[in-house]
């Protein structure tokens, strides 16, 4: 009975050292600041000057990443940021178990612009306006990671301006920098509390509004074209509607046309769209492939 009572405190005492190694220190936070994390967004905020930058946090003894880490030490210094070396524990703590690569930085938040301090575009003179403008409009994309796939696939195909509404929409997060790869510390991503005044006004400039929907026998009113059908010969703007609902029915009746990505199969009851951010990268390779061939 004895033998059996020690060997019951040994494991308890083993569990009790256990969750003391498992709690994460805590690091005080500068008021009002973020952690960003993974070495796409934290590379990129540190080397531009968009954000306040007040710590750097690496993972000890990285390995194989050791090269990564001696550039993010490199970058830090360049820009007068301190770095701090600590255990991954501290680093899950700091971004909430999410995945950073072994680096974690503490930064003021990135905000949407709005849209009276973004430049006007050239749309060229009367007579040969530029045609080849093309800008993305988000109408209520709440998730995350949605927001941050559409950034990054918008500056890939080359979308000149990302446009979001300020209602019931995500924030510039942490989570979108990553979910972006970094683009969201690169490309200006602006907000509007009025988007249909905005669509109204930018079709009176002459620009053409592009709705989408994933089940055109849903809309009434505007025309439902396949994107393979779709051609452009003056500044578009693509509205994109939330993940749940796609576009509101106003916005809809603001659209000059509406389109719809056509389906390779007869599709089972059920599977009838595609995920936000993928219907929007295949919308605007099938757009912005015109506008390269424009170029030519």
């Amino acid at each position: 009975a004895n033998r059996e009572s020690w060997s019951w405190r040994e494991g308890d005492f083993s569990k009790a050292r256990k969750r003391l190694e498992r709690k994460p220190l805590s690091i005080e936070r500068t008021k009002g600041s973020e952690i960003l994390f993974g070495i796409a967004p934290c590379s990129l905020a540190l080397s531009q000057a968009r954000r306040d930058l007040f710590r750097l946090f690496l993972k000890q003894s990285s390995g194989s990443r050791r090269l990564v880490m001696s550039e993010f030490v490199l970058q830090a210094t360049a820009r007068g940021v301190p770095v701090h070396h600590v255990k991954r524990r501290e680093l899950d703590a700091l971004c909430r178990g999410q995945v950073h690569q072994g680096v974690c930085l503490e930064a003021t938040p990135l905000r949407f612009k709005s849209l009276e301090e973004a430049e006007k575009p050239d749309l060229g003179d009367e007579e040969n306006p530029n045609q080849q403008l093309i800008w993305l409009v988000l109408e209520q994309i709440q998730d995350p990671m949605n927001l941050g796939a559409l950034l990054r696939s918008a500056y890939f195909l080359g979308v000149d301006r990302v446009v979001t509404s300020r209602r019931n929409s995500c924030p510039l997060t942490p989570t979108v920098s990553k979910a972006s790869s970094g683009v969201m510390e690169v490309f200006d991503v602006y907000s509007t509390d009025d988007l249909r005044s905005f669509l109204k006004a930018k079709s009176a400039e002459g620009w053409e509004v592009v709705g989408t929907v994933s089940k055109p026998e849903d809309v009434e009113d505007v025309p439902v074209i396949s994107c393979l059908e779709f051609r452009w010969n003056k500044p578009i703007i693509i509205v994109i509607g939330s993940e749940g609902d796609g576009l509101s029915l106003e916005t809809q009746l603001l659209c000059h046309r509406m389109l719809a990505i056509p389906p390779g199969r007869a599709l089972h009851p059920g599977i009838e769209s595609l995920n936000v951010s993928v219907a929007t990268g295949i919308l605007l390779h099938s757009i912005c492939s015109q506008k390269l061939r424009h170029g030519d």
